[in-house]
């Protein structure tokens, strides 16, 4: 069809300019003798003006539309859109397409309920601010193709249809039509694969990978996602990340326009989760967790005298923000977070007060106002636990929860920062001895703490690291063990079988017989990233067709039932 511009380019510049314009109908404001017109496609809106409004076909909403006219400058321009120096006087608009009244209002702001919006996602896609953060997503793409492709990586597509093997969460099942009884699985990543290309020589290999996860669902999860896989061989775990780190300096300049300052912040594990309870630390504002354990032990409460941890968050100038209300709705929380002996104390004109208050003596009450660095008008919150990540978890849950209620964090900043050394080894509660991989079990421990493999699992580290931007784990890896008998001995740890190692990882283990290089990569979760980018806190927001929080689609009913006769082709039964 004949167009000669997109709405949204249109420019002073242009005045004078015969233009044909194709498009949906915005909004339409008819005063009688004169109709103005908002004109929206993919660019943006521009301002359709008729001089001789009965001349125009009646025209709604979301009609698709043809125009004809002229460029001309404004007399009083429109500062909220960048077309608003100009308007086209319309010589002609023809009607491609009707539609009917639309179940929300096409625009960035919108009242309508967001399953409402799944159920139509086509429509909301028209949104504006919805075609922004998918365009931003596709440049974020481009950046990584070009900046990988630059630094000699391949990419390589691994199987969606693979063997089942477990990595940490619910797997998609695929029954086989040929093979009765037998199941393939979505991937959950290509990890096992993309060391097998290690193996197998491409020293450089990246993908844009979809992989499936079957797990309960939150505003920065879905059961099927995006990542950017990423692996190489004969590097270490500082090249690895200033590698990964170019490439995230060229996605933030190039899709949001700022400059990261290279290298990024490295902050171990341990140091992560005392100081701000949570391996996916912001660190755009303070609120650290202090461990005052010492001083709580030393005060009459007898609740303190035989725990592990007492950890404490001064809130400046908190004393406001501590009303009866808002404590106890963080109490609630506490309460979720397993935290023991949860309080708060104010602090104001030289003493606390506070029902903890009464436990502290003159000698104490300065130790701790020592401690927190407190001012008057400050206030704290703090409690116990005898697990070191639960109370950290625990503290660091509640921080987050002040840092929003205080709108601590400054709109339109970014926080990058690697968190690394993570513990190789993650105790089972109730099963003393014995351990889970807290990454996977192909994470190489650091090497100087090989020796504590036989006698202290739980204080070995591993080259693994996790990317961090504003709170969120936007990605993350570790450098593999490549030799053999380190691999076994962390199968023993983690409780598996010869029998076990056979049947679950056989066919990937066998390849190591055969010279596996060093080797080692990531992977970013290009959704989250994107999320990060757009500015907002829902992933959905930057994915076209997503699932809702209860990992089904409004608008095309998945999930949904099969026949009998397709279920008997797959030799799958369905029980109540």
């Amino acid at each position: 069809m004949e167009r000669t511009n997109y709405c949204g380019t249109l420019r002073k510049e242009d005045a004078g300019k015969k233009v044909v314009l194709l498009g949906w109908v915005s909004n339409k404001r008819n005063l009688g003798a004169i109709m103005f017109i908002d004109l929206r496609d993919t660019s943006g809106i521009v301002q359709l003006t008729a001089p001789e409004a009965d001349k125009i076909p009646d025209v709604r909403n979301e009609y698709v539309v043809q125009a004809y006219g002229t460029v001309k400058v404004k007399d009083v321009p429109n500062k909220n859109i960048p077309t608003g120096e100009v308007e086209v006087v319309l010589d002609k608009l023809v009607v491609i397409n009707k539609a009917e009244t639309t179940p929300f209002i096409i625009a960035d702001k919108t009242d309508a309920l967001e399953d409402t919006r799944l159920q139509y996602r086509y429509l909301d896609i028209r949104r504006p601010i919805l075609q922004k953060r998918l365009k931003l997503r596709a440049k974020a793409v481009h950046c990584i193709h070009e900046y990988l492709d630059e630094n000699n990586f391949v990419e390589v597509e691994t199987p969606m249809l693979g063997i089942s093997s477990p990595e940490g969460a619910k797997e998609y099942l695929v029954p086989s039509r040929v093979h009765p009884g037998c199941f393939y699985a979505l991937p959950q990543s290509p990890q096992l694969y993309k060391q097998l290309l290690m193996i197998g020589g491409m020293e450089r290999y990246y993908q844009i990978a979809r992989c499936f996860r079957d797990e309960d669902l939150r505003a920065d999860r879905q059961p099927d996602f995006t990542q950017v896989d990423i692996e190489m061989s004969f590097m270490d775990q500082d090249q690895v990340l200033s590698m990964a780190e170019g490439l995230l300096a060229k996605i933030f300049k190039e899709c949001v326009g700022y400059d990261v300052k290279l290298p990024l912040r490295r902050m171990a594990f341990w140091d992560a989760m005392d100081t701000y309870g949570s391996d996916k630390p912001d660190t755009r504002y303070d609120l650290h967790l202090v461990d005052v354990t010492k001083v709580m032990k030393e005060t009459s409460f007898e609740g303190f005298k035989g725990v592990n941890y007492v950890k404490a968050i001064r809130i400046p100038q908190g004393t406001a923000y501590l009303s009866r209300k808002k404590q106890d709705e963080i109490n609630l929380d506490a309460h979720k977070f397993d935290l023991k002996s949860y309080m708060t104390l104010k602090f104001e004109n030289g003493a606390f007060t506070g029902s903890f208050a009464k436990f502290l003596d003159e000698k104490s009450s300065a130790e701790l106002v020592a401690l927190m660095g407190l001012e008057n008008g400050d206030a704290m919150m703090f409690s116990s636990h005898n697990d070191r990540r639960k109370i950290d978890f625990g503290m660091g849950a509640l921080r987050i929860k002040v840092a929003k209620d205080l709108n601590l964090v400054k709109e339109g900043t970014y926080d990058l920062l690697w968190v690394v050394d993570f513990p190789m080894f993650d105790p089972i509660d109730d099963k003393p001895g014995q351990y889970v991989a807290e990454h996977h079990p192909f994470t190489r421990p650091r090497d100087e703490d090989l020796p504590k493999l036989d006698n202290a699992p739980e204080e070995v580290l591993a080259y693994a690291y996790d990317i961090i931007i504003n709170g969120y784990e936007a990605g993350g890896g570790t450098l593999r063990i490549y030799d053999h008998d380190i691999q076994w001995k962390i199968f023993k740890l983690l409780g598996l079988t010869d029998e076990d190692v056979n049947r679950k990882f056989g066919w990937f283990i066998d390849a190591f017989k055969y010279g596996a290089p060093p080797h080692g990569g990531l992977a970013f979760g290009l959704d989250r990233l994107a999320m990060i980018l757009g500015g907002t806190d829902n992933i959905r927001d930057v994915i076209a067709f997503p699932k809702n929080l209860q990992a089904s689609d409004p608008m095309s009913k998945a999930p949904g039932e099969v026949t009998q006769e397709q279920l008997d082709a797959v030799h799958v039964k369905v029980v109540d």
